[in-house]
């Protein structure tokens, strides 16, 4: 979680660039499903009368989210607890558009299975994986693409990414031999800059992973369960339709689904940030996943969590849907 230290420092409420018509403050409280589509606007400072020293009331935190900030090591950003939940909790999702005409999931999906061996083989951070694959879809929702350029796409998506979650970054020409010599340097650097200028330089968002951090930590979910969650949350990453879902509510997903195979439905601990209706269409999409196993062009997640050092967590996750579960997923 050190970059979640590393965005809680510069949390800020958005500024004269934000969407016209958003609210600065959303309540974490309330899921942006069943947010109202016209909020009431924040008192302005000027309002405060002369002499107050009170501050206008900022984003309303939920109950043990004090506990949650010290279980992430996060106990002296709780004056700010409310920026940080709203800033990571509250985010939108990738407008729903259709892949360009030229790329199709299976082809999309074959790419973010080579970034995932990329990501793994160079040991980079677990945020800076879902930011890769958040521009790649940003990009491609954002115009056409050449097919025969896709890879080289990926890899700069997540070249831009090293650059905004890592210390260390990997050098572009060990990027070109992973590539296997399908392209340049300078081809890869060209890339960089298309990606900055189609995405007008909008970098930032706080993926999945990091909302999966806190729901857990307020859930007091079991470690068992946080491996297993991330576990359905990576799978996510080769569905083409997650793109489409907030990063709150995909992780609020992976975690509920993760307690009721390993905790049984009705447990009490599952995230209560959005409601079991909300959850239910986004499950079905990680079960399939799972029980696809080692498929060809999507098997590096399933053998990256089988592995020991994961406690074979995508085996002992198809044995846990298989067996007969009280309820749907």
């Amino acid at each position: 979680m050190h970059s979640l230290k590393r965005r809680a420092a510069r949390v800020s409420p958005p500024g004269p660039g934000s969407s016209p018509g958003a609210d600065p403050h959303p309540s974490p409280l309330q899921s942006p499903a069943a947010a109202s589509p016209n909020p009431p606007s924040a008192p302005h400072p000027d309002s405060i009368p002369e002499g107050s020293q009170e501050r206008p009331p900022g984003p309303c935190a939920p109950p043990g989210l004090a506990e949650a900030l010290s279980a992430l090591g996060l106990e002296g950003e709780r004056e700010y607890a409310g920026d940080i939940f709203a800033e990571v909790m509250v985010c939108r999702a990738l407008p729903r558009r259709a892949l360009p005409p030229t790329v199709t999931p299976e082809m999309r999906a074959l790419v973010v299975d080579w970034l995932i061996q990329v990501h793994e083989y160079l040991g980079l951070a677990g945020d800076t994986l879902y930011l890769a694959v958040h521009l790649l879809d940003s990009y491609l929702r954002a115009g056409r693409v050449r097919l025969h350029r896709l890879q080289l796409l990926g890899v700069a998506c997540l070249f831009v990414a090293c650059k905004m979650e890592e210390c260390v970054l990997p050098e572009s020409a060990s990027l070109c031999l992973l590539g296997a010599g399908s392209f340049s340097r300078a081809e890869l650097l060209r890339a960089e800059r298309r990606i900055l200028s189609r995405l007008d330089f909008r970098l930032h968002h706080p993926g999945p992973l990091l909302c999966l951090g806190l729901l857990a930590a307020l859930a007091g979910s079991s470690p068992q369960v946080v491996l297993l969650a991330t576990y359905f949350l990576e799978l996510s990453l080769l569905e083409a339709e997650a793109a489409g879902w907030e990063p709150g509510r995909r992780a609020a997903a992976a975690l509920s689904l993760a307690h009721r195979l390993l905790d049984g439905a009705g447990s009490g601990l599952e995230p209560s940030l959005y409601s079991p209706a909300e959850l239910r269409p986004l499950k079905p999409c990680m079960v399939r996943a799972a029980l696809r196993g080692p498929a060809p062009g999507r098997a590096a997640i399933f053998l990256k969590y089988a592995r020991p050092q994961r406690q074979g967590t995508s085996l002992a996750a198809a044995r846990l849907l298989c067996r007969p579960q009280p309820g749907p997923p």
